[in-house]
């Protein structure tokens, strides 16, 4: 569900909830938030896959980046927060449960996806995200 206003901790979105980080994960920081950026929802869109953000798991849709220059390590402001990339995530089954996807199509869903199901990222700083905020690399 989007919000207009969230904050960021060491541990992720406070409020945000995504089983596989908080039963399986929960104690990993380099996967405290995962971002995705507009353009590879608008890309899949394009491709007829009706993606909204938050369908995929992410916490954080971003625009303004471009999601092939994000690299490992890389340091995103994002709103008062500040998050350092961490790896890419992987596609996995568990996205069958989209209504757009389904059984039938979750092997072709996740080939898809590939290189494109978000960026899990560590949290340096905790702050205030909004809608809107300008995100952008650290200097």
């Amino acid at each position: 569900m989007a919000v207009n206003d969230a904050f960021i901790t060491k541990l992720g979105l406070k409020g945000d909830h995504n089983n596989f980080r908080s039963t399986k994960k929960a104690d990993d920081p380099d996967m405290a938030v995962l971002i995705i950026t507009q353009d590879i929802i608008d890309e899949l869109n394009n491709e007829g896959w009706p993606i909204k953000p938050g369908d995929l798991g992410e916490n954080l849709t971003i625009t303004g980046l471009d999601y092939r220059s994000i690299k490992p390590g890389q340091i995103l402001d994002v709103g008062s927060a500040k998050i350092q990339i961490s790896f890419i995530c992987e596609p996995c089954t568990n996205l069958r449960v989209l209504s757009y996807v389904g059984n039938e199509k979750v092997n072709t869903f996740i080939k898809t996806m590939m290189n494109r199901r978000g960026w899990y990222s560590k949290v340096l700083r905790s702050g205030k995200v909004s809608k809107n905020d300008k995100v952008s690399l650290s200097k």
